[in-house]
């Protein structure tokens, strides 16, 4: 079997070793830092992590399936997660296909493979792969927006956020309110002066637990039409929390689950008691004054920019991998149309699609590659259909919000029901 390159040691990185090492393809890793785990590893320089996160799927939602957590934590934080992933990597014996503290510089298209140039502790080298596989990861490059004017206090992306010491003292206005976002006020209500959240657009607040169960765990059997669970599920959810617009949040633009959730109530609570503020889009940057959109103002000490992350696969040209504005244009996120040997792990989004959804993209990946060699007409047949046919809707019938953050998102049955129907298609 051919030799491929896999670069990331991180959950998708790791999954793509397993299942191609499983299938007897070889495989050289890459990884920039000095271990495995990816952003879960907070000495990770490429990490975003802090010290208060955890998981927001809870433990048997995202572990991988043929290695359960040994932690019965529902909700496990970082150390916990990282420590996971080496007793993963140790027990398939992943690790030693890597070259840790190795970063791949550049890749270019030569003889129907690709030159990998990356620099390690021995200098810098090259060496020919008939393909890569790309599993960097996609929140590690922060999305950081403009606004008009200057602001004379500190101005942070959440991706330099590490500890709530950070915040001691200060008067602390976060942008966003994503997951993080809300995990960091949460934080900061604790330490800082005083706690502002800008916001645009409104959200929707899942409880960690329903019922006494973690909210992910229930309807896990078949998948309700879109329409029925979104109507179903706003009506659980108004009678455990209530409507955020009575906190000050904006009203949603949209239906549940066509953005992903927040799954963070403690940030409500902290708005009930007065903790932190609700405040109204950003206008401009006056010093140390920030002006919003409905007319107020009010001086902070440090602006946290809670605004996510744009994907980067920064050693390769954006053309051999379509790119399509925000994100790449690949079948089931995986497969650029061409099969120019280029290959992409993890650049799925989903509400509950775990580290098992990332395996089963793995596992199909793996397939085709040995299709390639021992089964040429079955990957000829693959790629006919990947080239000739209607690509498989992956929505769920959800109407995505357009967002540059949504151009990867897909509905966890949907796709990993058609992951599930090439891969019996590859191997019949």
């Amino acid at each position: 079997m051919n030799t491929y390159a896999v670069i990331g040691a991180g959950p998708s990185g790791l999954a793509a070793v397993r299942a191609l090492t499983k299938r007897g393809i070889g495989v050289d890793g890459y990884e920039a830092s000095h271990g495995v785990g990816g952003l879960w590893d907070i000495s990770n320089q490429r990490s975003t992590m802090y010290e208060s996160a955890h998981l927001i799927s809870s433990r048997t939602t995202t572990e991988f399936t043929e290695f359960p957590m040994r932690s019965a934590v529902d909700y496990p934080g970082h150390r916990v997660l990282l420590e996971y992933f080496h007793e993963y990597a140790e027990h398939f014996g992943l690790t030693e296909h890597f070259r840790f503290d190795t970063k791949v510089t550049r890749l270019e298209p030569r003889d129907g493979g690709w030159d990998l140039t990356a620099t390690g502790p021995d200098g810098e080298r090259t060496r020919w792969y008939p393909g890569v596989v790309l599993a960097n990861g996609t929140l590690a490059e922060p999305n950081v927006p403009s606004f008009p004017g200057s602001f004379s206090g500190e101005l942070m992306h959440t991706s330099a956020y590490t500890s709530p010491t950070q915040l001691t003292g200060k008067r602390v206005l976060l942008i966003g309110a994503g997951n993080s976002g809300c995990d960091i006020a949460v934080d900061a209500v604790h330490h800082a002066a005083s706690v502002d959240m800008s916001v645009r657009r409104g959200y929707y607040f899942v409880p960690r637990y329903l019922f006494g169960r973690p909210s992910d765990t229930l309807n896990q059997g078949r998948p309700l039409p879109a329409r029925i669970k979104q109507a179903v599920d706003s009506r659980v959810l108004r009678a455990f929390t209530g409507d955020p617009v009575r906190f000050g949040f904006p009203k949603p633009d949209h239906r549940i689950y066509e953005s992903h959730p927040i799954v963070n109530t403690q940030v409500l609570n902290h708005l009930g008691q007065g903790d932190l503020r609700i405040r109204a889009d950003v206008d401009r940057f006056d010093g140390e004054t920030v002006r919003f959109r409905d007319g107020t103002a009010d001086d902070y000490d440090l602006v946290l920019l809670a605004t996510g992350y744009t994907l980067d696969y920064p050693f390769v040209d954006r053309s051999h991998l379509a790119w399509r504005r925000a994100a790449p244009r690949l079948f089931l996120n995986v497969f650029p149309a061409s099969f120019n040997g280029l290959f992409v792990m993890g650049m799925i989004e989903a509400s509950g699609i775990g580290w098992q959804g990332r395996f089963e993209q793995a596992e199909l990946l793996a397939t085709y590659l040995a299709a390639v060699e021992l089964d040429p007409d079955a990957a000829a047949r693959f790629r006919t259909r990947v080239t000739g046919s209607p690509w498989p809707d992956v929505t769920g019938g959800y109407h995505y919000l357009g967002l540059d953050r949504m151009a990867y998102y897909v509905n966890k049955d949907a796709y990993r029901s058609a992951v599930r129907h090439e891969q019996q298609q590859l191997t019949t």
